[in-house]
């Protein structure tokens, strides 16, 4: 879902316009004026998990940055509801306290009311009727490193991985998508180790490493190359080829002049900033190729141009 559609705001909203849009809406569909609605009480449970995201600074970041698809790949519905205060928001907008339960699975407290409305939210412990019990524990998460190239970065990619588990060989797929940088980390949620209690399997972290690449340096959404000329063409300019990450090429034209370690940009055709973002540029290097040895002539020729002053 769009949170931002869900709450009605722009993606540029405030902090106060976001809470202000909650309010409205939670006051409309909370589950105390629409008992036995079914509509209403999904419509609460989709506001109040688009207002425990854009709520959360980092959370909204990582939505932003990353997009719908992206973010889920790194978030749970357990790790969006972890540190959001339900109760507390509601007494907040002037909705009676104890009617809701954050710990394990929301509900209503009257009879026949809106049981485990965010069960998959449950953290441990689950409660009827004042009586607790425990319940079955989540498997351990592991944590593995896959490595791509900056093509996988720039278009998004899917990749097929072999994880060894209890003696078994696991082909896993998992999506790369554009713009990843390295140390960032991919959720696989129930691709962990499994558990020992009955409760769910754990999660698989894959830590992203970017592959070396012949041509281009990454330096954020910029790639770099150097390009090195002779003497003679930084003096008079030039055209040199420059072939793009996706395989084109263009004529980019070198000014008479240029100076050592110059750059040249080729604008928009660097990586993308997230999954949705604009793409950055390349930047070329200007080298100046100095040769170790002279023929005879080349030597005459230079003796030349420094008796002329160059």
């Amino acid at each position: 879902m769009d949170y931002y559609k869900t709450l009605g705001v722009p993606k540029g909203a405030s902090q106060e316009e976001i809470k202000k849009s909650y309010r409205k809406l939670a006051v409309k569909y909370h589950p105390d004026k629409n008992a036995g609605d079914k509509a209403a009480e999904e419509k609460f449970k989709t506001i109040s998990e688009a207002y425990a995201v854009l709520s959360d600074k980092e959370k909204r970041q990582q939505y932003d940055t990353y997009g719908e698809s992206g973010f889920h790949q790194r978030y749970s519905q357990e790790d969006i509801f972890r540190g959001f205060d339900l109760n507390d928001i509601l007494n907040q907008f002037g909705f009676g306290g104890g009617s809701f339960r954050t710990s394990g699975g929301f509900r209503t407290g009257g009879a026949g009311g809106f049981e485990d409305l965010f069960s998959g939210a449950s953290m441990g412990r689950g409660c009827r009727g004042g009586t607790c019990r425990p319940q079955p524990q989540k498997g351990s998460d592991l944590t593995y490193e896959i490595t791509v190239t900056l093509e996988d970065v720039l278009q998004g990619a899917e990749k097929t991985i072999s994880l060894r588990q209890n003696g078994r060989t696991n082909s896993i797929s998992v999506k790369i998508p554009k713009g990843i940088e390295a140390g960032k980390r991919l959720r696989l949620s129930g691709k962990g180790s499994p558990s020992n209690t009955g409760g769910p399997a754990g999660d698989l972290y894959l830590k992203v490493n970017i592959a070396p690449h012949p041509v281009f340096t990454r330096e954020g959404g910029n790639l770099l190359m150097e390009k090195r000329i002779p003497f003679s063409q930084s003096c008079l300019g030039t055209k040199i080829e420059v072939q793009t990450l996706e395989g084109k090429t263009f004529k980019v034209k070198v000014p008479a002049g240029v100076q050592q370690e110059s750059k040249l940009r080729l604008k928009g055709y660097g990586l993308p900033a997230g999954p949705h973002g604009k793409r950055g540029d390349i930047f070329v290097k200007i080298g100046v190729q100095i040769p170790k040895k002279l023929s005879r002539e080349q030597k005459k020729l230079v003796k030349q141009l420094a008796e002329v002053g160059l």
